[in-house]
């Protein structure tokens, strides 16, 4: 290769985003959800590493990245190709390939992962059964292979052992540089008519000095809140106790979260549950009166019964302002 050549390479390898990072993608075979789950000392890294799309697969692009590896080893797969095929086909038109890090799995849980030779060390990836993780520009070689081995031990849905693999990657020493953006992406494995539901989960830590803890904080936020629209749907039904367990579980995910906790007495109040969903109305008005003037504006929307008395009630549960003087 010529000097020149050498040079102008150097300027696309520098111009690519260096994710020194650890990832796992998986499907759980229980249910067929597939999964990816990122760290990286890089800011966003949720737009960049984690691609997923239901009943096709997921895949998590890093090293000094070529970012098209996501949208088109998805497309390749979504045609019936294998992740294995997807991937070889992919890595056979990439002149830089070395310098890549990638991993595939398609909706079978057949998967391959990449680590090219010139990848920033220590770098390396680990296969197993339906799962792959990788890393790159860590502090040491044993981040992996701690990611695979608390993936295959945790027990738990497929977001939880995803999470659990980021934990045992950043405690056998992480990243070099440290820590800063993290993504979880779950997806069902069979497409749906409905792909506002094929899509589980979409969270991003974009700049924190603890992503991975803030990612597992964002997690169980949004299972309360699954909770809640759960109990919704149980109350429209009519199943009222079922309902009721929604709901609780969802506060108990986020205890102090005013937003489920209103939602949640609005709830009972609406099934004449007045005594149950007063001292928590209470507990809600004493931390924000703007709670209150909520209360009335529910009624238009058939949220709450059109009874001013019952509404008066409810507002005054709210504590009393202080006198001025």
């Amino acid at each position: 290769m010529s000097k020149l050549a050498c040079f102008l390479l150097g300027l696309v390898l520098l111009s690519a985003p260096a994710e020194a990072t650890f990832s796992i993608v998986a499907r759980d075979p229980e249910t067929g959800d597939l999964g990816v789950a990122v760290q990286s000392h890089y800011f966003s890294v949720g737009p960049i590493v984690p691609w997923a799309e239901p009943g096709v697969g997921a895949v998590a692009t890093q090293s000094l990245i070529e970012v098209s590896y996501g949208p088109k080893g998805l497309q390749m797969m979504s045609s019936g190709r294998g992740a294995k095929q997807t991937l070889e086909e992919l890595l056979s038109q990439d002149p830089n390939k070395e310098v890549r890090q990638v991993a595939m799995i398609d909706s079978r849980g057949d998967v391959m992962a990449w680590t090219g030779k010139k990848c920033i060390p220590a770098a390396g990836d680990h296969v197993g059964t339906q799962y792959s993780v990788q890393a790159n520009l860590m502090s040491n070689d044993r981040v992996w292979p701690a990611m695979a081995e608390a993936y295959e031990n945790t027990k738990g849905d497929l977001a939880t052992r995803l999470l659990a693999a980021l934990d045992a990657g950043q405690g056998a020493g992480g990243d070099i540089r440290g820590q800063q953006s993290a993504a979880i992406v779950i997806v069902k494995g069979k497409r749906s008519n409905k792909p506002w539901q094929d899509r589980i989960m979409d969270l991003r830590v974009e700049d924190n000095p603890h992503p991975i803890a803030e990612l597992r904080r964002l997690v169980r936020l949004w299972r309360a809140y699954r909770n809640v629209d759960q109990g919704d749907v149980y109350a429209t039904e009519g199943k009222i106790e079922d309902a009721m367990k929604a709901y609780a579980e969802g506060a108990r995910l986020a205890p102090g979260n005013d937003e489920i906790l209103f939602w949640q007495a609005a709830s009972l109040w609406q099934l004449g549950r007045e005594k149950e969903a007063a001292p928590i109305f209470r507990k809600v008005f004493a931390r924000d009166r703007r709670w209150v003037e909520l209360v009335p504006r529910l009624v238009p929307a058939g949220l709450l019964k059109d009874d001013p008395e019952s509404i008066k009630r409810i507002e005054a549960l709210a504590p009393r302002r202080r006198a001025r003087g």
